[in-house]
C-alpha cells in the first residue's frame, strides 16, 4: 500500500462513526426536512472539491455506458452531480431506517425464488450485496419484518461502536462483525451463528482493509479487483450464497433477493479457480443491476485502480 494513498476503508472509517452519530442526532432533533438542505450542502461541497471522487464517478459512468452500449449513460457534469445527490438521498434514507421511519409497507420485495420464506430455516445463509443502492434497508427486512438476526460483515475497526449506535436506534436484530481477517475464531463464530438460524450479509464489491485475498475479473469491460471473501466464506461454511440488492425506483425501494450459488466447493488445487469463477459471475450480475440503477453506484474511489487503494 502506498504511503501517499490510504486504503478506502482507512479513509472512510476515520470520519464515518462520528458522521453517523452526528447525523443520527441531527435527524432526531431537527427532522429530515430541516437536515436535508444541510446534508445536500455537504455533498455539494464534496462534489466541488472532491476531484478524486468526481473522477471515479465519471470513470464508472463511462465504463457502464460503454459496456451496456447505452449512449444516454455516458457521463456529463450534470450526471456525475446527480450521482452525488443520489448518495445524499441514500444517506437520508439510512437515517429513516435507523429511526424506524422506513417500514416494510414502504419496501417492495422482489423474491421470485421464495428466499424470504427460508429466513426462518434451521440454518442461516449468506447474502451478498454491493454498494449499489442502499444496503441499510436490509435492516427493515431483518428488524421490522422477519425478526431474523442479520450479521453484517464489515472491514471497519469500529464495528462495536456502530453496534452501540444501532442498539440506541433500536436495532436489536442487526449486528456488525469485523472480518478484516478470516481467522479460525471468526470462522467458528460465524458457523455457530449460522447454526442458530442467523444470516450473514456481506458486500462483494469492496476489497479487505489489509489486502486480503482478491481476484482480478472483468467488470464493465475492464479488469478490477474483487474480494474472494464472500465465496470463500460460502465454501468454508458450507452455506448457499444469495444476492441481495436494495435499489430505489420512482421514490420506492425494491429489495431483490436472488439465489446465486447453492454450493461453493472445490477439489484440491482448484480453490483459486473456483473463487475466481464466482467472483466473475458476481461482477457480471452486478453490472447488469447497475444498468437498471446507474446513478446509485456509491463507490467514490478509483475502482479500476486498486494498486493505490
Amino acid at each position: 500500500m502506498s504511503h501517499n494513498h490510504a486504503h478506502w476503508a482507512e479513509r472512510k472509517e476515520r470520519g464515518s462513526f462520528w458522521l453517523m452519530k452526528l447525523t443520527a442526532l441531527g435527524v432526531r432533533v431537527l427532522g429530515r426536512r430541516v437536515l436535508s438542505p444541510v446534508l445536500y450542502a455537504i455533498v455539494l461541497y464534496f462534489f466541488l472539491f472532491g476531484r478524486r471522487a468526481r473522477h471515479a464517478a465519471w470513470e464508472y459512468q463511462r465504463n457502464l455506458a460503454d459496456w451496456a452500449a447505452r449512449a444516454e449513460l455516458q457521463p456529463t457534469t450534470w450526471r456525475v452531480f446527480r450521482q452525488f445527490m443520489a448518495f445524499a438521498d441514500a444517506l437520508l434514507d439510512k437515517l429513516d431506517v435507523w429511526n424506524g421511519k422506513l417500514g416494510l409497507d414502504q419496501i417492495e420485495i422482489d423474491d421470485p425464488a421464495g428466499l424470504r420464506n427460508q429466513l426462518r430455516g434451521t440454518r442461516g445463509q449468506l447474502l451478498v450485496g454491493a454498494h449499489l443502492g442502499n444496503l441499510e434497508v436490509c435492516r427493515a427486512l431483518a428488524e421490522l419484518g422477519e425478526r431474523v438476526t442479520m450479521n453484517v460483515l464489515v472491514h471497519t475497526r469500529h464495528a462495536e461502536r456502530f453496534n452501540r449506535l444501532l442498539g440506541q436506534a433500536g436495532a436489536s436484530h442487526l449486528r456488525l462483525i469485523q472480518v478484516s481477517e478470516l481467522d479460525p475464531a471468526i470462522m467458528l463464530q460465524l458457523s455457530q451463528r449460522l447454526d442458530r438460524g442467523e444470516w450473514l450479509a456481506i458486500a462483494g464489491d469492496r476489497i479487505p482493509l489489509h489486502g486480503g485475498r482478491t481476484v482480478t475479473v472483468d467488470f464493465l469491460g475492464r479488469p478490477a479487483a474483487f474480494a474472494q471473501g464472500p465465496w470463500l466464506l460460502a465454501g468454508l461454511l458450507k452455506c448457499p450464497a444469495n444476492l441481495m440488492f436494495c435499489l430505489k425506483h420512482e421514490g420506492r425501494y425494491r429489495v431483490t433477493l436472488e439465489p446465486f450459488a447453492t454450493e461453493v466447493s472445490w477439489r484440491r488445487n482448484e480453490r483459486d479457480q473456483v473463487l475466481a469463477h464466482w467472483a466473475g459471475r458476481y461482477a457480471e450480475r452486478l453490472g447488469e443491476y447497475a444498468v437498471g440503477a446507474p446513478l446509485q453506484w456509491f463507490n467514490f474511489y478509483p475502482f479500476w485502480n486498486t494498486q493505490h487503494d
